[in-house]
């Protein structure tokens, strides 16, 4: 059996409680675990000596903060080969994609495969150890496992999603037709893919869930088919996924052509509970939320895309304060251009601040307030951080990760609290200042077990002939898209 310790942490932060100022935070603590599960957690005084004696590896965590592994609950990692691409720098989501989608027809298998791991290593290097991600074209070969064979030789666990689109320009979708798929092929291999890959296992390394891009590429027939797909595999907790009312564009389609809200859409579309999660949700309305709390219908929040595409400020203290499962998403890193997740949750954290800050003024009691008379409270560095947690496991059906007890995955992040970004925060509050003083890169990453990063090194990949083969490709893929 494989061992490691984790041994007199500065600082532990459990967040093993639904509320998220309740959480343990535990002083100068260890950690162990064997094989891919916690054995045991508490302060370093209490530590059994069998254990300490017992230990293969041994990770001298003075000076270090503890975290569960942050959870990113919507990408698109492909997309890392078009960051900044000009010509859609400033565009807003329909125009961005219009401008995207000539160069993704150009997408090979050995793109996908190495934009996955690029964008995984970003994630692992920022104390992530959990993603999802939204694979929706498929062109010249492009198989989901592409994605899934990069993410089990980097070291990440992950929840693939079999995108898809079947509805092109010619009967009113967004993308061009020569991007879209025939509706019995998707379903087809969307079985495939879940009969081969998924897992629900207590830690599965490899999930599959479908994921329809999203009402303006996708049929009707195949939200509804997809669906009954999905929970034809009972008890295996294979999950639903697209995108839903992201901006006022997605709004405006939504009723020109279904005559309804997205909420009430994904309501007869049977596209709602607690199986499903939908990426932004930044105009979703009263009902809408109300309709995501009863059902538990989950959230992927995703406020650098949501900032970059200008499609404006997700209402996530509503939606939290409703029941509404939220949790957060780097988003493509065409619309994001970085997928770093502790930045993603500071970005979480000053959005929800100044978005209360931009609200009509409320009268209480005969007394007037002003959005900036409420604006902190609206999240502080601990609800942000338990978005990216507990709150991301909650939103993709895991019961295994996303906060640090006995029994739980072995997924931690390590953050080194002497670095200069810390300095004067984390003698105060060692939590809070993660978000409120510095966008680190983690110290360790440690999945399933496994130690994948190490002292602030990718231990999986060799991470600069990655990045060159990265580099080439994007240029090829651009220039192919010029060309053609």
């Amino acid at each position: 059996m494989n061992t490691l310790l984790i041994h007199n942490a500065t600082c532990i932060a459990t967040f093993d409680h639904a509320d998220p100022a309740q959480g343990r935070e535990l002083k100068d603590a260890s950690l162990f675990v064997r094989d891919n599960t916690i054995e045991w957690i508490g302060p370093t005084s209490e530590l059994p000596r069998a254990l300490l004696e017992s230990a293969g590896e041994t990770i001298d965590a003075r000076g270090h903060l503890v975290m569960p592994g942050l959870v990113n609950t919507h990408h698109h990692m492909f997309q890392s080969l078009t960051r900044a691409i000009p010509g859609v720098q400033d565009a807003e989501l329909f125009g961005w994609l219009r401008g995207l989608y000539p160069i993704w027809a150009g997408l090979t298998p050995q793109m996908v495969q190495v934009s996955t791991q690029v964008a995984m290593a970003e994630l692992l290097l920022s104390g992530c150890t959990t993603s999802s991600d939204h694979l929706y074209i498929y062109p010249n070969g492009v198989r989901l496992e592409d994605s899934i064979e990069a993410a089990q030789q980097i070291g990440m666990r992950f929840l693939a999603t079999r995108g898809s689109m079947s509805v092109g320009q010619s009967q009113g979708g967004l993308p061009p037709d020569r991007v879209v798929e025939a509706e019995d092929a998707i379903l087809k291999d969307s079985q495939r893919l879940i009969e081969t890959w998924h897992s629900a296992d207590h830690g599965a390394m490899v999930q599959i869930a479908l994921a329809p891009c999203s009402p303006f590429s996708v049929s009707p027939a195949l939200m509804k088919q997809s669906a009954e797909l999905a929970r034809s595999f009972k008890d295996q907790g294979v999950r639903l996924h697209t995108h839903l009312a992201e901006n006022h564009h997605d709004i405006a389609y939504s009723r020109e052509k279904f005559n309804k809200t997205p909420a009430q859409y994904a309501q007869e579309l049977g596209w709602l509970g607690e199986d499903v999660w939908h990426a932004h949700c930044v105009k979703l309305d009263d009902e809408g939320i109300s309709l995501f709390a009863a059902s538990r219908t989950g959230v992927a929040h995703c406020p650098c895309s949501n900032m970059r595409l200008a499609s404006g400020i997700a209402p996530i203290r509503r939606m939290l304060n409703a029941g509404v499962p939220v949790g957060l998403g780097v988003d493509g890193s065409a619309s994001n251009d970085g997928a770093h997740m502790v930045n993603e949750a500071r970005q979480a954290l000053l959005l929800a601040r100044v978005g209360r800050a931009l609200m009509p003024p409320e009268t209480r009691n005969g007394k007037t307030f002003f959005g900036c008379d409420l604006g902190p409270a609206e999240m502080t560095a601990r609800d942000a951080l338990h978005i990216a947690t507990r709150g991301g496991a909650m939103v993709l059906g895991r019961q295994d990760i996303g906060h640090l007890a006995v029994g739980m995955c072995a997924d931690l992040a390590l953050f080194d609290l002497r670095t200069l970004g810390f300095a004067g925060g984390a003698v105060h509050d060692p939590v809070a200042s993660l978000l409120l003083c510095a966008s680190p890169q983690a110290a360790y990453t440690v999945v399933n077990g496994r130690v994948v990063v190490r002292e602030g090194q990718l231990t999986t990949v060799d991470l600069g002939p990655l990045v060159e083969r990265h580099n080439g490709l994007a240029r090829i893929l651009a220039d192919s898209a010029r060309t053609a």
